[in-house]
This record gives C-alpha cells, sequence and structure tokens, in this order.
C-alpha cells in the first residue's frame, strides 16, 4: 500500500503569521502594514487569519496595536479572525473590539508555563476558565493552544499523556479546536505519532489542529505523518514569520507557502490561492531586518525575478 493512500481530500490552513509571527519580530511593523497583511491572507483563500492578540503592552509590545488593527481589516463574509486573550481583561478588550473568534493558551509542561507566563499548568486553568466561560456568553468561538506538547526547553521530556490531561480540560470547558504545539522545533515524526494516536481516542479529528515548528527542519515530515493519520487542520505562518525565542537565529513557524505546496502537491484541496500568499508575504516582508525563510517563497520570487529580500532586510546598494 502506498504510504501516501488514505490522505485527507482537504485540509484547513490556520494562519498564524499577523499574531504568533509578527509578535515575534524584532522590527517594529506599522498598524497599516498588519491590515494590508490580513486582508491579503484572507483574500487569497485563508479561512481563519490570527490576527492580533490583547496581552498586556509590556508584555508583548508588537501587539499594542491590536485594536486598531481589527478596526482596519475588512471581515469577510466566512472567515474568522482569532485573538489571543489571556485573561479577562484580555476578554473586555477583546469585546469592545467586536471580536467574534478568540483563542487561550496553556502548556503540556509546568516548567514551560511557569518560565513563559509565570503560572502552573492548574493556575493557567484558573485563568482560561474564566475567559472561556466569558466568551461563550458572548456568543464567541474558542480555540486552544497547547504549547510544548512534544518536548520543553526546560523540562525535557513531555510525554503523551501529559498532552492528553491538558487536552481533556480544555475539552471539558468546551473548547471548539484544540492546537497541539511543538514550541521549539524538536520532533520527528517518532514522537508526532503516538501523541495524535492517544489524543484521538479522547478528541474527534476535527477538532485536532497541529503546530509544527520547523526549527530543526522537520515540520513538514510531520505535517506528512499527521496527515497520514488523518489530520486535516494545520498552522502556519505566511513567509515563515516568527522564530524560535528558545533557539536564536533559527526559523520558526511552518511558512505556510511550504505547507500549501506540500499539500497542493499531494493533491489535496485547502482553497487557498499559493501565489497570493506569496504576495502578501513579499508586502510584510518590506518591513522587516531580515529575509523570510520560506523556502517556497523564496523559489518563487526567485522564478519571477523578484528579489527575496526587501525593505529593512536589503543589502545597501552600492
Amino acid at each position: 500500500m502506498s504510504v501516501l493512500s488514505g490522505l485527507p481530500k482537504r485540509v484547513r490552513v490556520v494562519e498564524v503569521g499577523p499574531r504568533d509571527g509578527l509578535q515575534n519580530e524584532a522590527a517594529d511593523v506599522p498598524t497599516g502594514a498588519k491590515i494590508e497583511l490580513i486582508e491579503r491572507l484572507a483574500a487569497a483563500g485563508l479561512d481563519t487569519v490570527e490576527s492580533g492578540s490583547f496581552v498586556h503592552p509590556k508584555a508583548v509590545p508588537r501587539m499594542a496595536d491590536t485594536a486598531e488593527v481589527l478596526a482596519g481589516i475588512s471581515r469577510h463574509q466566512g472567515v474568522r479572525y482569532p485573538v489571543l486573550v489571556p485573561n479577562g481583561r484580555g476578554l473586555e478588550r477583546a469585546i469592545e473590539a467586536g471580536v467574534r473568534e478568540i483563542a487561550v493558551f496553556t502548556a503540556a509542561s509546568d516548567a514551560f508555563n511557569q518560565r513563559n507566563i509565570r503560572m502552573t499548568i492548574d493556575e493557567s486553568f484558573d485563568a482560561i476558565t474564566v475567559v472561556t466561560r466569558g466568551a461563550q456568553a458572548a456568543g464567541m468561538w474558542v480555540r486552544g493552544y497547547i504549547s510544548t506538547c512534544f518536548g520543553c526547553p526546560y523540562q525535557g521530556e513531555v510525554t503523551p499523556n501529559a498532552v492528553l490531561d491538558v487536552v481533556k480540560r480544555l475539552d471539558d470547558l468546551g473548547i471548539a479546536e484544540i492546537s497541539l504545539g511543538d514550541t521549539i522545533g524538536i520532533a520527528t515524526p517518532r514522537d508526532v505519532e503516538p501523541v495524535i494516536e492517544l489524543v484521538l481516542k479522547h478528541l474527534p479529528i476535527d477538532r485536532l489542529a497541529l503546530h509544527f515548528h520547523d526549527t530543526r527542519g522537520t515540520a513538514l515530515a510531520n505535517t506528512l505523518t499527521a496527515l497520514q493519520m488523518g489530520c486535516w487542520i494545520f498552522d502556519s505562518s505566511t513567509g515563515g514569520l516568527g522564530g524560535c525565542p528558545f533557539a536564536p537565529g533559527a526559523a520558526g513557524n511552518l511558512a505556510t507557502e511550504d505547507l500549501l505546496y506540500l499539500l497542493h502537491g499531494l493533491g489535496i484541496e485547502t482553497g487557498v490561492d499559493l501565489a497570493a500568499v506569496v504576495t502578501a508575504s513579499a508586502g510584510i516582508a518590506r518591513h522587516l531586518d531580515h529575509p523570510l525563510t520560506s523556502k517556497v517563497y523564496q523559489a518563487m520570487r526567485a522564478a519571477e525575478g523578484r528579489p527575496i529580500t526587501t525593505g529593512a532586510a536589503a543589502a545597501p546598494s552600492r
């Protein structure tokens, strides 16, 4: 039997670049450029475009203008624009901004949670419960992120059972969709398979998403493994925006272009225009201080005779 048999016919790509990508950038990207990026990504056919966060501006200064970004975008019918919400005050700000979809977050590692948000997993669920119940009462769609599902930079190994425990707790709150994250990009297919296998014994596959990082170049291999297991919701970031804070200089998020190229090459429908995503990436690249990491973006731009590095990242002319 072919290793490509039994793959899903269609995959939903969740675009996280405008939030998870840009929040890690050193450059201060103008509000207008963020709005343009979100508009272009939605126009490219992506039906979920994560658009910002209402975390305290001192904690994540690159997301301080989220309310202004949301006020400036067009709300396309059928497109979700979730924002990350950490607490009750963040939810109030989201409601004031007219948000219809939010995301909450925790980790499968206590050590990571304590270093990242200064809370244990149990303590983080106190905040998640308040936010989720308030959001649901307001008619919002709620997504949940679980970090370090395949390894932690502080405690090392994270067991599949630890991941399942957090999944169950999010499920008990009625979270609509749960995304398992390879936060430091350490996973290989051998790590991915047992986690997905165990989680799917409890969570329906249409509520499970995968969020792979490409820090060590294994994101697409892990994606193929998940596809072979029937998974069909994957997070990615336009151009590969966003690095890994625990591996300076290394790639972080799986690039949307690279994911789309793989999926389309496998004959899997996405409803997303790859060329339009490349154009969106080129637009935001003008505001960054480094080249985009997506291999497909680089190849397509080169094939068109266009510069790969633009704006602040471009070398000065001589």
